[in-house]
Formats: structure tokens, sequence, C-alpha cells
């Protein structure tokens, strides 16, 4: 560490794990510079745009505190209220649950996070790429150099940090998405079986239409490309689409370790996505925070960065664990013929499922 850099922090990507970092560092009173090669940040869409409400959060993440300061989700962020989930096998008979959730305007909810932690103090440096990183400098690609004492990873799945740095492997799942016009309920829909091998299909319902889209994993594909699933399960739909987005998400779960020296990862690149179902913007929020916190704790008084990971596991270990176990034996599940899914997928069943879904021990010995 070197007391010569420009900044505390330098933080690459400016998502929602990466603002939320920026956000409280700056907060404990830390020099935070934001790099992005996105302007605005937040565009392309990536994702299903599905997160659990505040109260459906302090449910699914009991040992998470504090989690109004946190999620300050805006109105304007916010396309629908959901109280329903629907689970469907390939039937389409649905198992419903009682569940709150928000399906986001993503591309306002993250301008929303980047103001939250600008507010703080944070400045941003967007429509620029990080190309490397060495020691405490950060290579831009036009040239450019910049230089912090801690330098955090939140650059998703393709973070340089990650891919320089640590050598660990994760799952990665391909999605495709659209919107599309037209009405399409109130219930946010989850669908397994042979229309999604090894991951799952959604339909999450948006004030004037809906993100309808799917996962997959490669190695269960039986010879059909992803572009041959997402067309089958959108289909079923009828809207004009206006959108096409893609992306990736990784399924192993959290990597062994957040923390080298003076860097860190946090978000897609940590792994803070829950097998089970997918959820990654809250985790990465959670995640964030908790590394924003610190960095600012070791700038003042030399905390080690380290204490990043005792604080995730204690307020994320469990749910994490239990989401892992649940991917796993999904993944079993899930190579079953879809006639056998229908029938497993039944009202004795309705309470393990809904259970490996949020992410709880499906049965006291698993």
């Amino acid at each position: 560490m070197t007391d010569s850099a420009e900044h505390d922090v330098i933080i690459i990507g400016g998502g929602p794990a990466g603002s939320t970092v920026a956000r409280y560092a700056a907060e404990g009173g830390a020099n935070v510079l934001v790099i992005d090669g996105r302007d605005p940040i937040g565009t392309p869409l990536q994702c299903g745009e599905l997160v659990p409400s505040n109260d459906e959060m302090r449910r699914l993440c009991p040992d998470v505190p504090d989690m109004d300061d946190l999620f300050q989700t805006p109105s304007e962020a916010i396309s629908r209220i959901s109280t329903e989930m629907h689970v469907l096998p390939p039937s389409g008979k649905p198992l419903k649950y009682d569940f709150e959730g928000l399906v986001l305007n993503r591309v306002a909810h993250d301008e929303a996070l980047v103001e939250l932690a600008k507010k703080a103090g944070a400045t941003y440096l967007t429509d620029q790429y990080v190309k490397s990183v060495q020691g405490n400098t950060v290579f831009l690609r036009n040239g450019d150099e910049k230089s912090a004492k801690v330098i955090v990873g939140a650059g998703g799945h393709s973070d340089p940090l990650r891919r320089d740095y640590w050598d660990e492997k994760s799952l990665k799942i391909p999605v495709k998405f659209v919107l599309m016009d037209g009405d399409y309920g109130e219930a946010v829909e989850l669908h397994f079986g042979s229309m999604a091998p090894g991951g799952y299909a959604w339909m999450f319902p948006k004030s004037s239409g809906a993100n309808i889209g799917l996962g997959i994993q490669r190695n269960f594909s039986k010879g059909k490309t992803m572009n041959q699933y997402a067309d089958e399960f959108i289909q079923k739909y009828d809207g004009k689409i206006t959108f096409k987005g893609a992306g990736s998400l990784p399924m192993s779960g959290t990597i062994k370790t957040f923390v080298k020296g003076n860097y860190m990862l946090v978000g897609d690149s940590a792994g803070m996505v829950l097998p089970s179902n997918g959820a990654g913007i809250t985790i990465a929020m959670v995640g964030g925070r908790i590394a924003g916190q610190v960095i600012a704790e070791h700038l003042k008084d030399g905390t080690p960065l380290g204490e990043y990971e005792k604080r995730w596991n204690k307020q994320m270990g469990k749910v994490m664990r239990n989401s892992k176990r649940s991917f796993k034996f999904g993944s079993l599940l899930f190579r079953l013929p879809d006639w056998m899914l229908n029938a497993l997928f039944n009202r004795l069943t309705k309470g393990i499922i809904w259970r490996a879904v949020t992410c709880r021990r499906m049965l006291w010995i698993i």
C-alpha cells in the first residue's frame, strides 16, 4: 500500500455491487473513484429485474441488518409490485406461493444507486474501460492510469481483477430474455423442466409488459442451442418484443476468498448470486455494503480487509450454503423426464420446493 495514491479506493464497475461499495466507503470518509465502461450505468439491460421487497428480504436473509438503509428503491425504479409467485413444472400447473417482489425498471434502479453513492461523495468515471491492474495502479484502455490504496473488482464475471488474480473457476449459466408488451397478470413465474435444462425460465410482469427469458446449463442442452430454447419459451407468450438482451450468471455460489492483499471482489465477480434462484442484485448489495464499511474502517484504523469475508459469512453464509445444496439437488432432479417432474410438483412437495427456492434447508437432514 502506498500513501501517494490518488484515491483511497478505486472500484471497477458501477452496478449494484460497485455503487453500494462506493456509497458506504464514501460515507465512511474514503476518497472513492468508480470506473465503468457504460454511459449511462445500467445499460444495456442484462437480467430479469426481479428483487424481493425489503420485508421479503428480512424473511429470506434474517441475519442481514438494516435492510431499509441498504435498499432504498425509489418509486420510479419499480415497474410492478407482485404479491404472488407461481412455480411451474413442464405441465404448466403452478404451485402458488405468497411472495412480495419488486419488478424493477433496472436502468432507473442502477442510476438511483449511483446517485446515492455520489451524494455520499463518490466520483464516477464513465465510458472508460479498465485494461489491467498492477500493484496499486489501474490501467485504462485509453492509456490513462489511476492509483488507489484499495482496488475493488465489481465488474462481473469478466472483471479484470478476477481474471488476472483469481484462478478459481465458476459455473456460468448463459441467459437470454426479452421485454414484451402486453398484460401478463400480477404473479411472477418460475418454470422448471426441459424448456430450460439445468436452469429455469421466467416471466416477470411489468406495468405494461413483461421480462421473459431463461438460463440453461449447456451440458444439459441435448444438442439444442441456447437460441432455440429461448425462442421456444418466449413464443409461448403473445406480445410485441421491444427489447432483446443476453448475459450470464455465475451459479457456483461464492468463491473461496474475496480478498487478496489490497484487492477485493464483490457481486458477480465474487459469485454473489444464489444458485437456487439466480438472485444477484440484492445479494450483491449486501456484499457491497459490507465491503464498503470494512474499507472505510481499514483506512481509518487498520481493520484487516479480511474482515469483509467474516462479516459476509455471518450475514449470508447460511443462506448461500443452503442455496448451493438446493442447486446441486435441483441439477440432479431436473435431469428427470418431464412426466416425472410433473408428478413431483404436487401439494405434498410444495413446502419442500419453496424451501429450496428460498434458500432454506429443504429437509432437516439436507
